[in-house]
């Protein structure tokens, strides 16, 4: 062995290092993948194998040494491998007879595990029977409650039971005769339940319309009501300013208890509603009841929006619109409280219908009105209306358009009956001054139209300087500013003061101004009645600031924006002018009185023998009747007024005695003639210079007097009487003492005097040579008078 160990050893050398490395890399267990990649990239594979098998050599060289090493330890080992079998044959025949021993024990356990087997079997058997049982008995007490439920009406808690049934127990029912028997009865049950709620429904239609009316006049009374609170805070408010204007009120600004209180609760039964709504909608049928509850509102609608043809508009209009305002509450709750029954379009839908045909409705009833109140009372039901409506948040555009539209309409009807009363009380009315008695009366024509200074009350009985008429009028007037206030109410965006300003300046102008210039023009008043009539203008004039004051108290405008410039009536003015046409037309109904006595005047003798010794009949009428003109008017004219008229009818005298003396009918006169007309202009004279200070006039500091009215006639008469008339002709003579006389009418009046009757006994008539002198100058006038023309 030793010789071959030796013989391989020189035979491995031949392999040199290479198969050295290869041990190393084996014996540290490293890879030798690259080292046979390369032995056969190198196309050398052979050299690798030698080497490789050399190792193995090597290998078993070592194996070989080692056994001979340990071959006592491995015979050791055999001995000790031989004596473990034995062993285990030992232990195999022990096993073997305890087995035989526990399968002699256990042959009596396992007939019993059996019987035990069998015992569980049954069991199991009586437990799935009475699971059964329990789950028809569970079913079968479901039904009887259902059955109960909808007996007595509870029908939610019935549907509860069937859904119970349906999801828990329906698919899980043991016995098919009764899982079949509940399959067909649950659809009939629900039918049932069905067909029930809805004729509860259908019941609440019938009574939801009845009651529709009732649930629209509540609400529109709650908004009657907030506007009347309204409106008495805002009297408190304009109290309060005009107290402020004089000093602080404590009372104006407590708080008013009786205002403070709570809106009606508007009752009305939905429980139906929502019943049949959750009802459907648990029997998978909620969108069938939707449109079904739509569609029968909507009819119901429809009927509500036709108006009885058997009755008057003004009669049904309240009944019409409380029914429509109570139909859209009731769908406003609905919609905010019935889980999605309605959606917020349907109930636009419906309202959209519902106000196009009221709006339609409105326009033809108020294109048949011809009184304006009951405009005015369809108006303010209306603006109730839309009041209810935007609160419950529906839009109410059209109502206002509809109104607006009709406003001019209605001022128009308004116009139209305050000429009718207007005319009425102008025609009633007896043109004297009214006689108070009573201080209920006195605050009732007086002080409720500031026609006299607040706070004083006269002494009874108080004669006015008005007539009848101007309260009656002020009282139409106030009347036309409230109802026009009431309709323009409807919009409280608008301004208006400024509509109502324009509408009380038609009134005043087109109805007021007009019915007294015709009463002016009309040639049929007495001359106390002409004045009473311009004092009534000038009363009514003086009201308009009253009037523009009301209009802007009922319209909330500070009285302070009031005093601006150009902020008053343009009636004022007009009225003014009026009142103008009244002086002008009393100086012309007295002037035409004056002329009646002025024909008295022709008819004297303008040739008498002997100077007359007393006034004239004709201006004895004359002074009588101006005493009676200025004995009216001081009473009723303001001083500047009465001074224009009287003025007037001086002048008239003046030109009338002129124009007698210009005329056809004196064809000649003597100084006798003029004497006489000398002392008619005297008394005239001293009545016009006792008028003019007791009536207070000369306090007026005017520049002509009542005696200057009379001056042409006056400067007539000093010349025709002066002793030298041909002084007429000296220019500074002229100009300082009949500056007012036309030297044309001088020339023709000349014409006519003759000094003295031409008689046989001129000479002895007593005539002196002053008369002559005269006469000669008188003469001369006329001559130079003619070459002057």
């Amino acid at each position: 062995m030793t010789a071959q160990t030796k013989k391989r050893g020189g035979g491995e050398s031949g392999n040199g290092g290479a198969g050295l490395g290869l041990a190393a890399f084996i014996t540290n267990g490293e890879d030798l993948g690259p080292i046979v990649r390369h032995a056969f990239e190198s196309g050398k594979p052979e050299s690798l194998l030698q080497g490789l098998m050399g190792i193995v050599k090597m290998k078993e060289v070592e194996i070989e040494e080692l056994c001979r090493v340990h071959y006592e330890e491995f015979i050791l080992a055999v001995d000790e491998l031989r004596g473990v079998l034995v062993d285990a044959d030992e232990l195999k025949g022990m096993l073997s007879g305890e087995n035989l021993r526990l399968q002699e024990v256990a042959s009596s356990l396992l007939l019993k595990l059996d019987e035990l087997l069998e015992l569980y079997s049954v069991n199991k058997n009586v437990g799935e029977a009475l699971g059964m049982l329990k789950i028809c008995l569970q079913v079968t007490s479901l039904c009887q409650m259902c059955n109960k439920d909808i007996a007595e009406a509870r029908l939610h808690s019935a549907l509860k039971s069937l859904e119970l049934i349906e999801k828990d127990f329906l698919q899980n029912i043991p016995l098919k005769l009764l899982k079949k028997a509940v399959q067909k009865q649950i659809p009939m049950v629900k039918l049932y339940i069905e067909k029930k709620v809805c004729n509860e429904f259908n019941e609440w239609l019938v009574y939801i319309r009845r009651t529709a009316k009732e649930i629209g006049k509540v609400s529109i009374s709650q908004a009657s009501l907030a506007r009347q609170k309204n409106e008495g805070i805002r009297s408190q408010q304009r109290e309060a300013e005009d107290c402020s204007r004089i000093g602080f009120d404590e009372h104006a600004y407590a708080l008013d208890v009786d205002l403070i209180g709570e809106e009606e609760v508007l009752e009305f039964d939905l429980t139906p509603v929502y019943r049949a709504n959750y009802i459907h909608t648990c029997l998978g049928l909620g969108e069938k009841f939707r449109e079904y509850y739509y569609n029968n509102r909507l009819m119901q609608l429809n009927l509500d929006l036709q108006i009885p043809t058997t009755q008057p508009f003004m009669e049904s209009h309240q009944h019409f619109l409380a029914q429509i305002a109570g139909f859209f509450i009731v769908e406003d709750r609905v919609l905010r409280t019935a889980d999605g029954l309605l959606s917020d379009s349907q109930v636009e839908t419906m309202w959209g219908t519902a106000i196009s045909k009221v709006t339609s409705i409105l326009e033809e009833q108020f294109s048949r009105m011809d009184a304006a109140n009951h405009l005015l009372l369809v108006k303010d039901y209306v603006t109730l209306l839309g009041a209810t409506m935007k609160k419950y948040g529906y839009q109410t555009t059209s109502l206002l358009e509809i109104l607006e539209k009709n406003r001019d309409k209605f001022n128009q009807l308004l116009l139209s009956d305050c000429r009718k009363k207007i005319d009425g009380i102008f025609t009633k009315d007896s043109y004297e001054q009214m006689i108070i008695k009573k201080e209920n009366e006195y605050h009732m024509n007086v002080s409720a139209f500031q026609l006299e200074p607040i706070g004083v009350v006269p002494d009874f009985p108080y004669v006015a300087p008005f007539s009848s008429s101007v309260p009656d009028a002020c009282l139409i007037v106030r009347s036309f500013i409230e109802d026009s206030v009431n309709y323009l109410s409807y919009d409280p965006m608008m301004d208006a003061y400024d509509v109502v300003k324009r509408y009380l300046d038609k009134l005043l102008i087109e109805v007021l101004n007009d019915g007294l210039l015709n009463l002016i023009h009309g040639g049929c008043l007495e001359i106390t009645q002409m004045v009473q009539i311009a004092g009534n203008i000038s009363i009514l004039e003086q009201s308009c600031d009253m009037f523009l004051f009301h209009a802007a108290q009922l319209c909330g405008v500070p009285r302070r924006l009031l005093d601006k410039p150009h902020s008053g009536l343009t009636a004022r003015a007009v009225l003014k002018a009026s009142q103008n046409a009244a002086y002008n037309g009393l100086i012309a109904l007295a002037n035409s009185k004056i002329d009646e006595f002025m024909l008295l005047l022709t008819s004297i003798n303008w040739t008498p023998e002997e100077t007359p010794e007393h006034v004239n009949d004709y201006m004895n009428e004359v002074v009588i009747y101006l005493h009676t003109l200025v004995s009216t008017a001081q009473n009723v004219f303001p001083r500047e007024a009465l001074y224009k008229v009287v003025c007037g009818a001086f002048n008239h005298i003046s030109d009338s005695i002129m124009t007698v003396f210009l005329s056809d009918r004196v064809k000649r006169f003597n100084a006798n003639a003029v004497a006489g007309i000398d002392i008619d202009l005297k008394k005239l004279e001293e009545f016009a210079d006792d008028k003019f200070h007791s009536t207070g006039l000369s306090e007026l500091r005017k520049e002509t007097t009542f005696r200057d009215c009379l001056i042409e006639i006056r400067q007539l008469t000093d010349l025709l009487l002066s002793n030298q008339p041909e002084n007429f002709m000296n220019p500074v003579i002229r100009e300082k003492n009949f500056g007012s006389l036309d030297h044309k009418k001088v020339s023709i009046i000349c014409d006519k005097f003759r000094d003295a009757p031409e008689s046989l006994f001129g000479s002895l008539s007593g005539r002196s040579t002053v008369q002559s002198a005269r006469k000669k100058s008188l003469d001369v006038l006329k001559r130079r008078l003619k070459d002057f023309s």
